[in-house]
């Protein structure tokens, strides 16, 4: 059992997905018996069994499209009718899928930045922490959170950007701030919000779309003044703005 959930841990930091399988209940003679697991990876390979032979590869195949799907079912297997193993019995399987981390990029390790980390492991986020501030980044010694120490356009060319990557900027200067978002504009993600007043939000467009080549299209995707709009004011309040419009956007996929 501790295998399986030292696997499953490592499957969620990797970003990779998979499924975890569970007998349930079996009647008359079965490979294994309730409580056997087994993990299936997107590409059908797999971690322990559940007996071998026919039922684990029917398994195999279903956890894949559970991993697709994205959504746990339970399946019952007639060992003798449906894939004719001499054994008889049957089995109910429980097949969940592990969902990876997801990966959050945090530029600016100020006050906001610094705020934001408290919560955000804690709602399935994985997060990145850049900022090219020495003086900052060596007070942080946050547990499980990955500090980039460089130039902000420096980072974005060796981080890995995908359509589940969240990105939220917040850097001490406005200009910083439009830079990075010109270049993660153009790059695949989820969540692309940036700190600013509604008149730093103005002057920003406007910018952005005459100097830095950048489509209406592409201003229209980013969340910008960030976050879920309350009267949040301390650094704290407003960390909380941007974690609620996070876990909102993973929870609707808008």
């Amino acid at each position: 059992m501790e295998n399986i959930l030292s696997e499953i841990t490592e499957i969620k930091k990797s970003g990779k997905k998979a499924a975890l399988c569970i007998i349930v209940d079996t009647k008359g003679s079965s490979p294994r018996k309730a409580g056997s697991k087994m993990i299936v990876l997107e590409d059908g390979s797999g971690i322990g069994t559940i007996g071998g032979g026919s039922l684990e590869l029917k398994v195999i195949e279903d956890a894949r499209k559970v991993i697709i799907q994205n959504q746990p079912q339970k399946f019952n297997y007639d060992l003798e009718d449906d894939l004719s193993m001499h054994c008889g019995g049957t089995a109910e399987v429980y097949i969940e899928p592990i969902v990876p981390q997801l990966k959050l990029f945090i530029f600016g390790a100020g006050h906001i930045g610094k705020a934001l980390i408290k919560y955000t492991s804690d709602f399935g986020f994985r997060v990145t922490l850049i900022d090219h501030r020495e003086e900052l980044m060596e007070k942080f010694k946050p547990s499980g959170i990955e500090l980039i120490c460089e130039d902000y356009l420096s980072a974005i060319q060796k981080l890995n950007f995908d359509k589940d990557t969240y990105i939220v900027i917040v850097t001490p200067k406005h200009a910083f701030d439009e830079e990075v978002l010109a270049a993660c504009a153009k790059l695949p993600f989820a969540y692309l919000g940036m700190i600013g007043s509604k008149t730093k939000v103005i002057l920003a467009r406007k910018r952005l779309l005459e100097e830095k080549n950048l489509t209406q299209q592409e201003l229209d995707n980013v969340d910008m003044p960030i976050g879920i709009k309350f009267n949040a004011q301390t650094p704290e309040e407003i960390a909380i703005s941007i974690v609620a419009k996070l876990i909102d956007v993973k929870n609707t996929g808008k």
